[in-house]
């Protein structure tokens, strides 16, 4: 069996954004996951993740990959990273007095919205890895899953939403180390499924 094909390290001297965006988006999921499963209350640590890592980290690899003249990956991490953001501001605005709360029903409609458009977005991984594939497959489901949950207000399902949201965010830390140390070590250090 011929062992999948490994990125090449960049030839045109720009990076490959493509693991920190997964990283920065992977590692975000999983903390405010855990929250969602219970483990620990909303708190200023996942508030500060979705703003600088989850929001302004995949920012910063949506605009390598424009560079790299990647439209998919332009399009996903600047999308998910501006998602972190607006997640935030969600939560924070409304404790500043700025604006009114959103509604069960705004924030179902919120999370409907990101889950068609994931849902549109997993389409194009289908030219993509396997692993890729998994990511945004997890994430469609968290958004649906999320917005019910919001829908319904039923803690125990959000709870079981958050571990699903866990395993979505463990696949996108996967893919995007997996992505690293594959082009670092010219070989596949950890498989993706390359289609």
């Amino acid at each position: 069996m011929t062992p999948p094909p490994v990125a090449a390290a960049s030839k045109e001297g720009i990076a490959n954004p493509a693991p920190l965006g997964l990283c920065a988006f992977g590692t975000t999921t999983v903390l405010l996951n855990l929250h969602n499963a219970g483990f620990f209350d909303m708190n200023s640590m996942i508030l500060a993740m979705g703003i600088f890592y989850g929001g302004v980290a995949q920012v910063i690899a949506g605009i390598i990959e424009s560079k790299k003249n990647n439209s998919f990956g332009l399009t996903a991490f600047t999308s998910y990273g501006l998602f972190w953001l607006s997640l935030v501001a969600l939560v924070v605005m409304p404790k500043l007095g700025w604006v009114a709360a959103p509604s069960a029903g705004g924030m179902t409609a919120y999370l409907v919205i990101w889950g068609l458009f994931t849902l549109l977005l997993f389409f194009g991984t289908l030219k993509l890895s396997r692993a890729l594939q998994f990511v945004f497959a997890t994430l469609t489901i968290l958004f649906f899953l999320l917005a019910v949950g919001e829908n319904s207000q039923n803690q125990g399902f959000r709870h079981f939403t958050g571990y699903e949201g866990i395993v979505c965010g463990a696949s996108a830390i996967y893919t995007g180390v997996a992505g690293l140390l594959n082009e670092m070590f010219g070989k596949t250090v950890l498989p993706i499924g390359s289609v």
